[in-house]
């Protein structure tokens, strides 16, 4: 071998050790946060299809945890919210919690309505039902109070009419957001998702990021994104907030629980799951 072809060699292995040195530690880093990823992707079923452990109803006009007309059942692998106990709906609006409160999480529900809506409901409750994000501690809600302050992702069905009627809506009852970039003026600001007719089967994932964004996707489809989510002034949470901590409390609304609604129409879930996002 020559003096140069042995110069040129030594050029090349050294060249290609460098190049190692360098690429090797990003690949790895690389590997190491895709396995990060998928791990923290995993998701957490709240909903186990087969009882109801985890999960507390609080019925407007009753003490947190009791539901004698069993409104919220398990049946057949599924979470049924059925009005078969009731003779007369009576603004007996109700949420089920479940046990412990997110900040920052990946929502995962799967529902159809059913049957008919029970007497006495609303019109506007008519196919009409949500889950409420970052609700407030149903520990410290009155016996008598409708709603937590919460923000609700509204689960909305077809009349069969013709009209639009979108799901994936947001309502804010005691809270306030921002949607395009200004405060969401109203209770209610509709989706561009689609209007679902009949008993079929919807997937509905809210995508939660603390205070600063919220985003529903509706059979994998964005429909609605909003975000500076707070407390109302007059609020009944906002009111204890600043009890404990003063007036000049902040209210912005960083995490809650998480609820189902019961607002007169069936409506069965057969998977209620969560990706905690949270760093």
């Amino acid at each position: 071998m020559s003096k140069l072809t042995a110069i040129f060699t030594l050029f090349i292995t050294l060249c290609l050790s460098l190049s190692l040195s360098l690429v090797l530690p990003s690949l790895v880093q690389a590997g190491d946060a895709q396995n990060a990823a998928t791990n923290n992707n995993d998701w957490v079923e709240l909903f186990n299809g087969k009882n109801l452990d985890g999960w507390t109803a609080k019925i407007a006009g009753q003490p947190l945890g009791q539901d004698p007309l069993k409104t919220f059942v398990v049946e057949d692998g599924l979470l049924r919210v059925n009005y078969a106990n009731y003779k007369k709906f009576s603004n007996q609006f109700g949420h089920l919690f479940f046990a412990e409160p997110y900040a920052h999480y990946r929502l995962l529900i799967e529902y159809r309505f059913v049957g008919a809506q029970v007497r006495g409901g609303a019109g506007w409750a008519k196919r009409n039902s949500g889950v409420m994000l970052h609700s407030q501690d149903p520990t410290t809600m009155s016996l008598k109070q409708d709603f937590p302050d919460s923000i609700e992702a509204q689960f909305l069905g077809g009349l069969s009419d013709g009209k639009k009627r979108p799901t994936g809506n947001i309502c804010s009852p005691g809270t306030e957001v921002d949607y395009l970039g200004k405060r969401l003026k109203g209770h209610c600001q509709a989706s561009s998702g689609d209007t679902l007719d009949g008993d079929q089967w919807v997937r509905i994932e809210m995508i939660v990021n603390g205070a600063e964004s919220v985003v529903h996707m509706v059979n994998g489809i964005e429909v609605i994104r909003y975000g500076n989510l707070q407390l109302s002034k007059g609020s009944a949470s906002a009111k204890q907030r600043q009890a404990l901590n003063g007036k000049a409390a902040p209210l912005t609304l960083e995490q809650g629980f998480i609820a189902l609604q019961s607002e007169s129409h069936p409506i069965e879930f057969r998977r209620v799951a969560i990706q905690n996002l949270a760093q």
